[in-house]
C-alpha cells in the first residue's frame, strides 16, 4: 500500500577457580580505576571520568542525529503534506499518534483528558476509558508539555513528538553505555557499545520507520533499569549510593510499565533471573534452610520450590483471572500454545500471530548481519567463559556445607564475591534469557541485541576475561593487560569504521520520498465526503490510519489486547471470507458501521503462503475449504457463498441491495451499508395497495 521511490568447560576449571581467588585484588575492584562515580577526586579521575560522560553523550546525540536523518531522508518529512506524515504512521503508531492529536485539538487540557476517558470513537457502540485500556500516557503527557512549553511558534506538533522519540533513542545508547563501563570500567567499553548499536541499527532498534510503537518509548527505561541495578549490585558500594540506585530502579521500572503493555512478560523474565541468582547464591552469602545440606539435598530443595512457586503463580493466576473475568491476554496465551505444538492450530488469533514472520524464530541474517560487525564472535565467547565460571561457582557455592562461626562466613562471602560479581551474574542471565526469548520470537530481538552490545564490550575491554586468559598462559603482567585492554577494543572500533564509514555516508546520501497516492486519495476523500461522525469498518491497519487522518469513528482497531475486540474483529473480518452478502450487512451493522472500506492488497493477498493469508486464516476459522491449489484438511467443507471481497464488486442484485459502492481506486472500494427494509413495513405496505 505504502511504497517508498527514489526522489528526484574443561579440566582446568578448579585451578581456574583457585586461580581467580590468589588474583582477587587484581579481578574484582582494585584495578577499576575508570569509575562512573569516582571515588578519589584527583584532577586526573575527574577529567578522565569526564570524558567518558562526554562521550556516553555525544554517542547518544550521534545515534539520535543519525536516525532523525534517516526518517527524514526515507520520506522527506519535512516537504511532504501534513497527510502524508499523518499516513506515514504505519499501523498502530497512527492510532498512537492520533490521540497526542487529538489532545493538542482539544480545547483544554481538561476536556482532552476527559475525552479520552469517554471514548466513543475508537470502538464504536463503546464507550472506553483509553488511559485504562491503552498505554497512552506518554501521549497525553507529550501533549501537556507541548502546550506548555513556548515552542510552538517555531516546532510543529509532529516534529516534537519524534524528535521526543529519537532523544529517548539518544537515553538508550547513553545507558547501554554506563551499564558496560559499570561492568569493565573503562569507558571505551561504552564507547564500542555505541558504536555497535549503531552499526547493527537494523537489529537494535525499527525507530526510524515505526516511531510510535511502544517497545520504543519503554526500552530506554527498561535500559536505564539494568545500568541501575548493576551499579547496585557493585561490590562495596556505598549506602548512599545504594539508595540512589534504589530509587532509579524504583522509577526507571514505573516509567517502564507505564509505556509498554507488555511490561508484564518482560518483568517476569527479569523476576526469574532475580529468582536463579539467588538460588545459585551468588546475589547473598546469607544462609536459609534451602540452602543448606549436601548439594543433591540443596538441589532437591530448590526444585521442590521452583515447581512449588509455579504451581501457586499458574493456580493463582488461574483463579484470579476466572473470579474477575480477565480475558485480555489470553491471544498471548494461545499464541504460545500453537507456537509449540501444545493447542489447535484454527484459532484465528494465534494464527494471525504465527503466520506473521515477526513472530517467527530468529532468522539467519540477523545472526550473519551480527557477526559481520563483529559483534558476535566476542559476544559468543564472553557467554561461553562467563557461563563457565558461573557453573563453577555455583557448583562451589551449592556444595560448600553450612559455616559455623562468623569468620567462615565472612571469608565464603568474600571467595563468592572474588569468584563471580552479582552485577556480572546478573546481565549474563539477563542476556541469556533475552537471548532465549529473541531466538524463540524474531520480534522480541530487539530487548536483547541492545544488551548484547554491552555485554560483548564488556568481554572486550573488562579485566576478568583477560586476566582468566593471561593466567592461563601464564604471562600475567598488570603492563601486558592493561596495554591489550586499551588496545583491542581501539583496533576493533579502527576496523568498523574503515568497513561500515563508506555505507554510512553512502546510506545518508540516498534520498527517497514518500509515495502512497491511494492512500491519500482516500484520506481527502474520507475527510470531505463523509459525515463528521460517520464510523468505518476495515482492516486494523487501516483504520488507524482513518482514525488519525480524518477523526472517523472505528468498528475496530490494531490495539489488539481486549477479548471482545479481538471477536469484532475477526466478524469484520468477514468481508474477506466465503460468507453471503446479508451475514456481512447484519455483522458490520451489529458493529455500527456505516461504511466499509476493502483492500485489493488483502483480498488478493500473495504475500503469505496458502494457509497463512487472511482469507485462508478466515475459511479455516469457519469451516470452509481454502481456495487455491493446495491440500484441505478432511473435516472442512465447501462453502455455500462466494468470497464477499470478490463478489461484491460484481454489483450483483444480492449485493446492489444492501451495498452501495461510493469509492474506489486501484487499491481501496469503500461501500456505503444500506438499510434494510423490514419485512413487516413491506408486508403491511403490500395490505394497503390491495385494499
Amino acid at each position: 500500500m505504502t511504497a517508498l521511490r527514489q526522489r528526484k568447560g574443561s579440566k582446568g576449571k578448579e585451578s581456574t577457580l583457585a586461580e581467580f581467588q590468589s588474583h582477587h585484588t587484581n579481578c574484582c575492584t582494585d584495578l577499576h580505576t575508570e569509575k562512573v562515580l569516582p571515588g578519589d577526586w584527583s584532577w586526573g579521575s575527574i577529567i578522565w571520568t569526564s570524558v567518558g560522560w562526554s562521550m556516553s553523550v555525544g554517542l547518544g546525540l550521534l545515534c539520535c542525529i543519525y536516525l532523525a536523518t534517516l526518517h527524514e531522508n526515507d520520506l522527506w518529512f519535512s516537504n511532504i503534506k501534513d497527510v502524508e506524515r499523518e499516513i506515514s504512521f504505519r499501523t498502530e503508531c497512527g492510532l498512537y499518534y492520533s490521540y497526542f492529536k487529538q489532545m493538542l485539538q482539544a480545547s483544554s487540557i481538561q476536556e482532552g483528558i476527559s475525552d479520552l476517558i469517554h471514548d466513543n470513537l475508537t470502538e464504536s457502540k463503546r464507550t472506553i476509558n483509553l488511559l485504562q485500556r491503552m498505554n497512552i500516557y506518554q501521549e497525553v503527557f507529550l501533549s501537556i508539555l507541548y502546550r506548555l512549553l513556548p515552542v510552538q511558534s517555531y516546532l510543529e506538533p509532529v516534529y516534537f513528538y519524534i524528535y521526543t522519540v529519537f532523544s529517548l533513542q539518544a537515553v538508550y545508547v547513553i545507558a547501554l553505555y554506563l551499564t558496560a563501563w559499570l561492568l569493565s570500567g573503562s569507558w571505551l567499553a561504552g564507547v564500542l557499545t555505541g558504536v555497535w548499536y549503531i552499526l547493527n541499527r537494523v537489529d537494535t532498534t525499527r525507530v526510524e520507520f515505526t516511531i510510535s510503537l511502544r517497545e520504543n518509548w519503554s526500552l530506554p527505561f527498561l535500559a536505564l533499569q539494568v545500568a541501575a541495578i548493576s551499579c547496585y549490585l557493585r561490590p562495596k558500594l556505598t549506602a548512599l549510593k545504594q539508595m540512589v540506585m534504589v530509587w532509579l530502579m524504583y522509577v526507571t521500572t514505573f516509567c517502564f510499565c507505564l509505556t509498554w503493555q507488555f511490561n508484564q512478560f518482560i518483568l517476569l523474565v527479569q523476576a526469574l533471573v532475580i529468582y536463579t541468582l539467588d538460588c545459585l547464591n551468588i546475589l547473598t552469602a546469607k544462609q536459609s534452610g534451602l540452602k543448606t545440606g549436601s548439594l543433591l539435598v540443596r538441589l532437591g530443595k530448590l526444585l521442590l520450590h521452583t515447581a512449588v512457586v509455579l504451581f501457586l503463580t499458574f493456580t493463582i493466576n488461574y483463579l484470579a483471572k476466572k473470579v474477575l473475568q480477565l480475558r485480555s491476554d489470553e491471544h498471548i496465551f494461545k499464541f504460545i500454545k500453537s507456537k509449540f505444538a501444545f493447542g489447535l492450530t484454527r484459532d484465528f488469533d494465534a494464527s494471525l500471530y504465527l503466520c506473521e514472520e515477526a513472530f517467527g524464530l530468529l532468522p539467519l541474517e540477523t545472526v550473519e548481519r551480527l557477526a559481520g560487525t563483529l559483534l558476535l564472535y566476542p559476544y559468543i565467547v564472553t557467554l561461553l567463559l562467563l557461563s563457565g565460571i558461573m557453573a563453577v561457582t555455583a557448583l562451589h557455592n551449592m556444595s560448600r556445607p553450612r559455616q559455623g562461626s562468623a569468620e567462615e562466613s565472612n571469608g565464603a562471602e568474600e571467595i563468592q564475591e572474588v569468584v563471580f560479581r552479582p552485577d556480572v551474574a546478573y546481565n549474563l542471565l539477563h542476556t541469556l534469557f533475552y537471548g532465549l526469548l529473541a531466538f524463540s520470537t524474531m520480534r522480541m530481538k530487539y530487548i536483547w541485541t541492545g544488551h548484547m552490545c554491552a555485554v560483548a564490550a564488556y568481554g572486550v575491554c573488562g579485566m576478568e576475561l583477560w586476566t582468566l586468559l593471561f593466567n592461563t598462559l601464564r604471562c600475567n603482567n598488570k603492563v601486558l593487560l592493561r596495554l591489550v585492554r586499551y588496545a583491542v577494543p581501539l583496533v576493533i572500533i579502527g576496523s568498523l569504521y574503515c568497513k561500515f564509514w563508506p555505507k554510512l555516508m553512502e546510506e545518508l546520501s540516498e534520498l527517497r520520498e514518500f509515495y502512497d497516492p491511494d492512500t491519500v486519495e482516500l484520506m481527502t476523500w474520507i475527510s470531505t465526503k463523509t459525515p463528521k461522525y460517520a464510523v468505518f469498518a476495515g482492516s486494523m491497519q487501516l483504520l488507524a490510519g482513518i482514525k488519525l487522518c480524518t477523526g472517523r469513528g472505528l468498528t475496530n482497531h490494531p490495539h489488539y489486547e481486549d477479548k471482545d475486540l479481538r471477536d469484532r474483529t475477526r466478524q469484520v473480518y468477514q468481508v474477506y471470507a466465503q460468507r453471503s452478502p446479508e451475514d456481512v450487512h447484519s455483522i458490520l451493522r451489529a458493529a455500527g458501521a456505516d461504511y466499509v472500506v476493502l483492500e485489493n492488497s488483502i483480498c488478493y493477498e500473495r504475500r503469505h503462503r496458502r494457509g497463512c493469508r487472511l482469507r485462508d486464516l478466515l475459511d479455516l476459522s469457519n469451516g470452509h475449504i481454502m481456495d487455491g491449489p493446495g491440500e484441505n484438511d478432511p473435516d472442512l467443507i465447501s462453502a455455500p457463498h462466494p468470497r464477499f471481497c470478490e463478489a461484491i464488486k460484481t454489483d450483483a442484485a444480492a449485493y446492489a441491495s444492501l451495498f452501495t459502492r461510493v469509492f474506489q481506486n486501484k487499491t481501496f472500494h469503500v461501500y456505503r451499508l444500506k438499510k434494510k427494509r423490514k419485512k413487516s413495513t413491506k408486508s403491511s405496505s403490500e395490505t394497503s395497495v390491495t385494499q
